[in-house]
């Protein structure tokens, strides 16, 4: 789930509570709504996390030389 995914789901959710009235006994569209925008909302949140996890890792390259005399430590 992206950031474009928990947006989607914020902009159905907030239809479906607030903007449908329902008249199915069976389904309450306006808790499917909420249900909707929070799990929109945790994706949203979730996605945030993980890209700024993602920026702040520092990577390391090792080159290993073969042959010839070794390098002079690096001081």
């Amino acid at each position: 789930m992206g950031l474009g995914t928990g947006i989607a789901l914020l902009v159905i959710g907030g239809i479906l509570a607030f903007g449908v009235q329902d008249s199915i006994d069976a389904v309450n569209l306006t808790v499917i709504g909420y249900i909707c925008m929070a799990a929109g909302a945790l994706a949203i949140v979730l996605s945030l996390v993980v890209n700024n996890q993602r920026r702040s890792t520092a990577h390391t390259e090792v080159v290993e030389r073969r042959g010839g005399p070794p390098a002079p430590p690096a001081y």
